[in-house]
């Protein structure tokens, strides 16, 4: 098989799997940091570098939200079995990088990775986020390619696949929309403030401390999980709404 016929099979295969990986570094990680230290982040300045971390994972998260808030349907989801693309997404931030849910994604696990305060599995980590996404990349372009033709491989020449360059700016038409990014995005924000409490607890476990329901990330986490619950609710009962014609 040619090379680049073998990147684009790979890639279609990892991109139905795409949402496993990041499980997988997580499990491998937490194993790592429990049975690599004696004091995982059980004192203020480890609790100071968790917040750092946070702030990258943020980072990473934000930039979902300027994806997902302002694109039209049937781009930039979550789709597994196939992909699927109606238009070509050339304004707002798809004028400054091909890939940014990719992006942010990197940032978000990026941030967990750092938890680890090591820098040998946080460039392993980086690697194997390269190597994975990279043929996914690879072959979500040649699908668009094959799909749009020259309205898209002349904007892929203008804009860089991973790293952002912003001379080429152009405002998003579309109207950002709150409702859309709560309906796709919740989840995920519940997920990352789950892995920061999973570590925290592993510590106070590791520490012999057990469950302590003093944890602030148990109180963030409470907080999350509250607003995950009624925005939740609220599409649940909006959906029933619309299938009652009420």
């Amino acid at each position: 098989m040619a090379l680049v016929k073998e990147f684009e099979t790979q890639g279609n295969w990892l991109f139905k799997y795409r949402g496993q990986l990041p499980v997988l570094l997580l499990v491998v990680q937490l194993i790592y940091d429990y049975y690599r230290r004696d004091h995982l982040l059980n004192n203020e300045i480890n609790h100071q570098w968790m917040l750092i971390c946070l702030g990258v994972s943020i980072l990473g998260q934000l930039i979902r939200f300027a994806v997902i808030g302002y694109t039209p349907r049937n781009t930039s989801g979550r789709n597994t079995k196939q992909q699927v693309a109606e238009v070509v997404n050339q304004t707002g931030i798809y004028s400054a990088v091909r890939h940014p849910l990719y992006l942010g994604n990197f940032f978000m696990w990026l941030g967990v990775a750092m938890i680890s305060e090591s820098l040998a599995f946080t460039f392993i980590f980086i690697l194997i986020f390269w190597i994975f996404y990279e043929r996914i990349m690879y072959a979500e372009e040649q699908f668009l390619t094959k799909t749009f033709g020259s309205a898209y491989t002349e904007w892929a020449s203008r804009v860089p696949a991973f790293i952002p360059s912003f001379k080429n700016w152009k405002p998003s038409p579309n109207q950002f929309s709150l409702l859309n990014l709560l309906k796709r995005e919740s989840v995920g924000i519940f997920n990352l403030f789950l892995v920061f409490y999973l570590f925290s607890l592993m510590a106070s476990v590791k520490a012999g401390k057990g469950f302590d329901p003093s944890d602030p990330w148990l109180l963030v986490l409470g907080i999350t999980t509250l607003v995950t619950l009624v925005l939740y609710v609220i599409r649940k009962k909006t959906r029933w709404l619309i299938v009652e014609g009420r």
